[in-house]
């Protein structure tokens, strides 16, 4: 990413729409694929559509109608949320987020025993 865009939970729903697509869609488009978990207005998801123009982080074409693509991989996305999110809680250390998720319980042993096999299978 370009620049560090905040991106709401809500704009969020519109983009994970977007990335599983594989295809530029369309308003109406995007709402009928959103109905099955959220039962938003047609106003409320060209709010967030427009807002996600603004933070330049979808773009549209005029066709028909107007349609949309994300302007970022979901994966750079996450990556730059990662390390945001370690920045913010963790002064930048993966080695505390990793140190908090045991001390929470939030990591299982069996979870333990597969980050440990790959961290040796990506670093050995």
């Amino acid at each position: 990413m370009k620049k560090k865009v905040t991106v709401s939970d809500a704009e969020l729903e519109i983009l994970e729409v977007l990335w599983s697509a594989d295809t530029a869609l369309n308003a109406s488009e995007i709402r009928t694929r959103l109905e099955e978990n959220k039962n938003w207005e047609r106003t409320t998801v060209l709010t967030l559509i427009q807002r996600l123009l603004k933070k330049e982080v979808i773009s549209q074409e005029k066709r028909e109608v107007y349609y949309y693509v994300p302007c970022i991989k979901r994966e750079e996305y996450v990556k730059e949320e990662t390390k945001n999110f370690v920045d913010k809680f963790f002064k930048g250390s993966s080695r505390n987020l990793a140190a908090a998720l045991v001390n929470s319980e939030a990591l299982t042993k069996e979870d333990i025993e597969e980050l440990r096999n790959f961290f040796n299978q990506t670093m050995g």
